[in-house]
């Protein structure tokens, strides 16, 4: 398994994203985290067809910190099953990377 992540994570408004992308980066559980909106959805949900305008979550963190950022995701998200998947980040320059542990190290602030 890599050491890198992309989490990607959708939510229902420009208000929730801030919110959240403030909690992941506050609590150095992400590095950084790209809005990219508005976008639109076309899901399953309850045996129904369903189409939405949502923003789309980019979050560069590290495999160590995945499962307390999906938590802090879950905390604050207004779904009731939140998209939240991490896809590896396969080869990036080494200096970002870096930066991604560095940033991430849950004792940086201690």
């Amino acid at each position: 398994m890599t050491d890198f992540l992309q989490v990607h994570v959708t939510v229902p408004s420009r208000d929730e994203a801030e919110r959240i992308c403030s909690a992941v980066v506050g609590r150095r559980l992400a590095a950084a985290v790209q809005v990219v909106a508005p976008i639109t959805s076309v899901y399953w949900w309850r045996g129904e067809t369903n189409r939405a305008d949502e923003w789309l979550l980019f979050m560069t963190t590290t495999a160590q910190r995945f499962d307390e950022l999906a938590a802090c995701v879950r905390e604050l998200h207004s779904y009731e099953v939140p998209q939240i998947v991490a896809v590896p980040l396969v080869a990036g320059t080494a200096d970002y990377l870096e930066w991604i542990r560095r940033e991430t190290n849950p004792e940086r602030d201690a």
